[in-house]
């Protein structure tokens, strides 16, 4: 059976922080899953305007960690803000990390772990603006592409989304070996 990803986005997501991960983990043939609050499509932001929809291919109260290898949240402004106020995407955070399973934000995505309360005494990095959230919420914060403590995969901006993608791909392919 192969790896499975959970996205978890709604409208305003980064286009790019989410479009770059999804291709990279099919092209490694894992599969990947959208899931949004709402049904239908989700529209992404591009820099500086509204970009692309994508499909959604479930809603939040519809999946569970139990069905997936990792769970991928890309940033955005908009799109973690709030993401952030949903009990049901909170708690994936949660249910992911207490399962075992790798849990990857990028950009303002680590709101969500902020939220979830799950980065006391973790090293992780972010999107400049968010940092303060971060250190007040436990974490110690570094300034660099990408940073793996335990099962928590964090990165910074779009430029960083090779070395993201990567992160993940080996956390899940390290996973699915470990099972």
């Amino acid at each position: 059976m192969p790896s499975r990803v959970l996205i978890v986005a709604t409208n305003g997501f980064e286009q790019s922080e989410l479009t770059g991960p999804r291709d990279a983990l099919n092209q490694a043939g894992i599969e990947t899953v959208i899931a949004s609050p709402e049904g239908g499509e989700i529209k992404g932001w591009q820099h500086t305007d509204w970009g692309d929809s994508v499909k959604v291919d479930a809603t939040l109260d519809a999946v569970s960690a139990a069905e997936f290898d990792a769970l991928v949240l890309p940033g955005g402004q908009m799109n973690p803000d709030v993401l952030r106020t949903k009990p049901e995407a909170v708690q994936l955070v949660r249910d992911f990390l207490e399962a075992g399973k790798p849990v990857a934000a990028i950009c303002h995505g680590p709101w969500l772990l902020v939220e979830a309360d799950v980065v006391r005494g973790k090293t992780v990095t972010s999107w400049p603006s968010i940092r303060t959230d971060l250190r007040n919420a436990g974490a110690k914060v570094v300034d660099q592409e990408v940073a793996v403590d335990g099962l928590l995969i964090t990165s910074r901006k779009p430029d960083d989304i090779p070395a993201f993608s990567q992160a993940v791909i080996e956390a899940v392919q390290n996973a699915t070996a470990a099972a």
